[in-house]
């Protein structure tokens, strides 16, 4: 059953990566086709147009491998088990049952993950005397902001690239069509065979930022509302445990002075 859940919430990744493929596919034979010339002799192909690119292209080259791996990172970082473990509470609750607060500790030290992360420093805080909600609340919102944050700041990486591919494509245009008007003053409009190499400049680092800001933007539009589903459901487990553990007595509802 697990595996079948599993799959299911892949399901929207597979379906993302196959369209995103495939549209970049369908986009960039399109553009080939639209710059072949009528003669065989010349055939375009994906090197040629890296090349006719210009100097531009070897930045979005480098975003398009960094947005491939942060999507792939963020596919194994972000994930409903890292964030709460479903195996880990009747563990948990059995410890929390027993009032023993290092069997809750080896509990959490058994499974690995963003909650357990969190909880474990109310239970440290546990077993220096501070006994009180507020005190273990607080303790839990300092631990919860710097763990929870950590898996957020690749997801903004993701937007980092979709905002500057784009404008990195507008710079090799303006860098192809600065070099189109220096050769019409130098050349006259008599040869335009000389503008070819700056105008394909100018369109195809427009075409390739393009290319690589919508499916960064996608991605991280995806991630990000993974991150807050993700997220709330941790809150709402230590709510969950912090109600326990305040019923068997651990916790107390006055501050320890």
């Amino acid at each position: 059953m697990n595996n079948i859940i599993t799959k299911l919430q892949l399901a929207p990744i597979y379906v993302f990566v196959v369209s995103m493929v495939l549209c970049c596919t369908s986009l960039s034979a399109e553009v080939i086709t639209s710059l072949e010339p009528d003669s065989t002799e010349n055939s375009v192909t994906l090197w040629t147009l890296f090349k006719q690119g210009g100097w531009a292209m070897y930045p979005l080259l480098a975003f398009s491998i960094a947005l491939v791996g942060l999507a792939v990172y963020c596919l194994f970082l972000i994930r409903d088990s890292r964030f709460t473990q479903p195996e880990a509470l009747d563990d948990l609750k059995i410890a929390v049952q027993t009032g023993d607060y290092e069997k809750c500790l080896d509990a959490c030290e058994n499974n690995e993950g963003y909650m357990t992360e969190i909880l474990s420093i109310a239970f440290e805080t546990i077993g220096e005397g501070h006994r009180s909600v507020n005190d273990i609340n607080e303790a839990m919102e300092e631990r919860a902001s710097k763990i929870l944050a950590k898996p957020l700041v690749f997801v903004q990486y993701l937007q980092v690239i979709a905002s500057i591919a784009p404008m990195m494509g507008l710079l090799g245009t303006v860098s192809g069509m600065v070099k189109a008007f220096r050769n019409i003053a130098s050349q006259g409009l008599g040869k335009p065979e000389l503008l070819a190499n700056n105008i394909s400049e100018a369109l195809v680092t427009t075409a390739s930022g393009l290319l690589i800001a919508i499916p960064a933007l996608m991605a991280y539009f995806y991630f990000k509302n993974k991150y807050l589903t993700a997220s709330s459901g941790v809150y709402e487990q230590l709510g969950s445990m912090t109600r326990m553990m305040s019923k068997e007595g651990m916790l107390t509802d006055n501050y320890n002075r």
